[in-house]
């Protein structure tokens, strides 16, 4: 059959969306967020390796997400200007280097360089497979069906979902250094697909206000910069808060000044605070996922920990018991890719994080299996509904020329939320994770998950919008 904007008669025909193109897209795009969440289980047995605590190996999250933040909208705009296949090819040659230097770590150090590469790699894929879809799109007639887009979706979040429970298993067979050795095959086995079936990169044109520039032109590196740097000491404050280094706030405050005043006066800025301010529909929607994912990831992190010294339990027992959550997460990122509405799901999953952080506050380590089981059953239903509702949103509310450095600020929200999430658990536990701890970072999430509550229901542009 001849999908719409396809020639028809005796014209070529172009199908477009096939198969070989978006199988090495879902590959790479599964990696950022499997590495993400797939530390979770193996955070004990490295600290355990390197005489490390909670509060020391929390780095391995956060400099993940540091590199992440950063390089999401920077790889972004380089596959919209330079063209996606060429980003998304390097992004893949990173992330087998990372995989190399942490399966081989001998120290501590360099599991610290290893996901600060992996950061990097493993960011070109999302926001190269969205530009490629554009440029697909273009060349058939028309965007790619809503079928392709919840594939997508599918591999982020399912990856995400299963990361916790794959990671225990690979730590109990091979040990914590399998988690750093199985992006090598994956790494590889999307390279070679992507080189063979993913289209050469179309010509770019010279970006809108600035005719005849080369795309290299506009990359805003002092933008880049002031937005790394500013980054980096907010996370360096974040990581320490039982010790607060409050003097890392001033020159803080003063780059992002900085930053703010030179993004408002370039013609092509790193990020275009105009364009989010005078979006409100796209402001609101990294603001919602931002914070949606300091609180799941606050459970996949500190619930995780807790299960191994608080509980008792080994890597590949904690692994196991967050198989629930990984299983609803997965059926609920494709339940949410199909619905029509936005909001409805939105709702649904902010209520439940609400009550899974609720239910968080009356465990300790007496507590019943089955309720431990449906307290990650809680948090898994949505971490699917939101992450596809959300995506749904910035595709929906994005200018389309601009939908890769887009894609690439949702997950810069996301990391940020992840950030703070780290920072949080770092704060409760310590040196260790323990009931008290566990406690009040459940309190924080309930507090979180009625503020995500009231922001989903009172925005009115998701109650109009349906996809």
């Amino acid at each position: 059959m001849t999908a719409p904007g396809e020639p028809s008669g005796g014209g070529p025909r172009t199908p477009g969306f096939r198969g070989r193109l978006t199988a090495p897209l879902l590959l790479g795009s599964l990696l950022n967020p499997l590495n993400t969440t797939m530390i979770s289980t193996a955070l004990v047995a490295i600290g355990d390796s390197f005489g490390m605590g909670a509060a020391d190996t929390a780095w391995l999250i956060s400099v993940l997400y540091l590199a992440s933040a950063v390089a999401q909208p920077v790889l972004g705009k380089l596959a919209d200007s330079l063209g996606p296949r060429r980003i998304f090819l390097a992004g893949l040659v990173v992330v087998f280097a990372s995989g190399l230097v942490g399966a081989v770590a001998p120290s501590f150090g360099w599991l610290i360089v290893s996901r600060l590469l992996l950061g990097i790699g493993t960011s070109a894929a999302y926001p190269a497979a969205m530009s490629v879809l554009r440029d697909e799109g273009r060349r058939v007639g028309h965007p790619a069906p809503r079928t392709v887009l919840a594939r997508l979706s599918f591999a982020s979040l399912g990856s995400a979902a299963v990361g916790p429970t794959l990671g225990g298993l690979l730590v109990a067979l091979v040990g914590w250094r399998g988690i750093f050795a199985v992006n090598l095959p994956i790494a590889l086995i999307a390279f070679v697909a992507g080189l063979i079936w993913i289209p050469a990169d179309p010509p770019r044109e010279p970006a809108a206000g600035a005719p005849g520039r080369s795309p290299r032109l506009t990359l805003d590196p002092l933008g880049i910069g002031l937005f790394a740097t500013a980054l980096t000491l907010l996370v360096f404050f974040l990581l320490d808060l039982a010790h607060p280094m409050w003097w890392l706030l001033a020159p803080f405050g003063v780059l992002t000044a900085v930053l703010v005043w030179w993004q408002l006066r370039r013609p092509l800025p790193f990020i275009d605070l105009r364009m989010i301010v005078r979006n409100g529909p796209l402001a609101r929607t990294y603001l919602r996922h931002g914070v949606s994912y300091l609180v799941i990831y606050c459970v996949m992190y500190g619930f995780t920990q807790w299960l191994e010294e608080g509980r008792g339990l080994s890597a590949g027992e904690s692994g196991l018991l967050m198989l629930p959550m990984s299983v609803t997460a997965l059926v609920c990122s494709l339940l949410g890719a199909r619905t029509k509405g936005i909001r409805g799901p939105l709702v649904l999953g902010c209520l439940l994080l609400t009550g899974g952080a609720g239910l968080l506050l009356f465990v300790d380590d007496s507590t019943p299996i089955a309720v431990l089981l449906l307290a990650g059953a809680c948090f898994g239903v949505p971490q699917g509904l939101i992450g596809t509702s959300n995506q749904a949103a910035v595709q929906a509310h994005a200018p389309p020329e601009s939908i890769g450095s887009a894609a690439g600020l949702q997950r810069t929200a996301q990391y940020i939320g992840a950030i703070s999430a780290s920072s949080l658990i770092a704060l409760a536990y310590g040196q260790a994770a323990s009931d008290s701890g566990l406690h009040l970072m459940a309190g924080a999430s309930a507090v979180l998950g009625v503020l995500l509550i009231i922001l989903t229901v009172t925005d009115r542009a998701l109650r109009a919008h349906h996809r």
